[in-house]
């Protein structure tokens, strides 16, 4: 009889243990990676899981943590944390503890210093499955240092912002050999910026320098917070197809784009946002809507206007060192590019997607002419138009071409030069000018 019962009672227990291991071994979801994206403001981390997170959160003090809890959710067999990359200046480190129950997961990642944590799940997309994403920010603070004697100076520096497509958990297109945009884009962005700070009087500043990802809003509100006299976002392009190939350069429009490419630039722009993560929501609460309205278009329109401007010199460069894809600036509705007060471009460096362009692409010396062609178009545009205020307007000589519509009443208001001083300047006898007729500007 004791027999019986003890067979009884192992068996029980033994049902119990395997019904517990079971559970856990055929868990709802499971945590495959870990990744972390360290900007130089932020810390990003992502959980890569197999299916939609179901989790809970807090936080601990003394010291700094942030505890995560995945409900139903098992380590993946190849997850190892003690190899997890960081050189994040906010995260110590992300592990494993103990459950409060079973079928829960719970990560403990350990915090440098006190910091506010955003945590969102993001869907299927592109080449990642479902995620967890958990936003570290110590305050919100600019990477771009301000110019804080912009205003007093009358020899400020022109600042450009160079923006490198991409980054981090958004890779961008990705090559038929597997190489990545984002990788493409900063390369040639960092160029272009070595360039430009080497001119006496301006100054290139980056919206990120590393591999991270900066929301498409936040890049145009760095650009604003630097000061920027201009936004120059890099890309390669791609396709369906090998076939396309080509550089080309947009401008923003406020209608939908009317071009196949335009329509898959703004959707990749969507797709962007979902693998880099939830884009910020601007709300206008100013009573005084309408005004606010006609102000920035009135701004827009002078931002466009420059923009295309040197969109157009920088594309024509691009012709001389590579195929282009279209001859004229194309126009479509970007986020990056929706900054009223700074005129915007966007470079589409070649279709990544083309076999021959991708291999061109990873060329240091194609990158190198690709950089240099933008930086001319840039510094161009800059020498001809120099802001009122700057070293660039005060030492550099001013060429005008004049173009369709203009007269010289409204040369002189743009350069806020009167008429009788430009007319001295170019020996004019009449206020009569020709399309393509070169005046200099001079100064006062």
């Amino acid at each position: 009889m004791l027999k019986a019962n003890n067979i009884s009672f192992f068996s029980i227990a033994t049902a119990t243990l395997f019904a517990l291991s079971s559970a856990a071994a055929f868990a709802a979801n499971t945590l495959n990676s870990v990744r972390i994206w360290a900007a130089p403001d932020s810390t990003r981390i992502v959980f890569d899981l197999a299916n939609k997170p179901d989790f809970n959160h807090f936080t601990l003090d003394n010291p700094e943590r942030l505890v995560i809890d995945l409900d139903d959710t098992q380590q993946g067999s190849k997850l190892s944390l003690a190899e997890l990359s960081n050189n994040s200046e906010l995260v110590k480190k992300v592990r494993l503890s103990k459950p409060p129950k079973q079928g829960i997961l719970r990560i403990v990642v350990d915090l440098k210093q006190t910091a506010t944590a955003n945590l969102f799940s993001l869907p299927p997309t592109g080449p990642y499955g479902d995620r967890l994403v958990v936003d570290f920010d110590p305050g919100r603070k600019a990477t771009i240092k301000q110019d804080s004697d912009r205003q007093q100076s009358d020899d400020r520096d022109i600042i450009v912002a160079i923006d490198a497509g991409h980054g981090g958990d958004d890779p961008g297109s990705i090559g038929p050999s597997g190489m990545y945009e984002k990788r493409v884009a900063l390369a040639i962005a960092k160029r272009v910026t070595e360039q430009i700070n080497t001119v006496p009087g301006m100054k290139a500043i980056m919206t990120r320098s590393g591999d991270y990802f900066v929301d498409l809003n936040r890049r145009s509100e760095l650009a604003r917070k630097g000061k920027a006299d201009l936004l120059v976002s890099i890309h390669a392009d791609a396709f369906t197809s090998p076939q396309p190939r080509g550089a080309s350069v947009w401008v923003l429009s406020n209608r939908r784009a009317n071009s196949e490419m335009g329509r898959l630039l703004e959707q990749s722009e969507k797709v962007s946002e979902l693998l880099g993560g939830v884009g910020e929501i601007v709300q206008n609460t100013d009573s005084e809507q309408y005004l606010m309205r006609t102000l920035i278009d009135m701004s827009m329109d002078n931002s466009r206007s420059a923009g295309y401007r040197v969109a157009s010199d920088i594309l024509g460069r691009l012709g001389k060192v590579t195929k282009l894809h279209k001859s004229n600036p194309e126009y479509a509705s970007l986020a990056v590019l929706k900054s009223p007060d700074i005129p915007s471009l966007l470079v589409e460096t070649g279709f990544i997607s083309n076999p021959s362009e991708e291999k061109l692409l990873r060329s240091d010396s194609h990158q190198q002419k690709l950089a240099d062609a933008i930086y001319g178009g840039i510094i161009n545009y800059f020498k001809t138009y120099p802001p009122e205020g700057t070293l660039l307007a005060r030492s550099a000589t001013i060429n005008h071409r004049v173009v369709s519509g203009e007269s010289l009443s409204v040369i002189s208001a743009r350069y806020n030069v009167s008429i009788d001083a430009i007319k001295k300047a170019n020996n004019l006898k009449s206020n009569v000018l020709w399309i393509g007729q070169k005046l200099v500007i001079p100064r006062v």
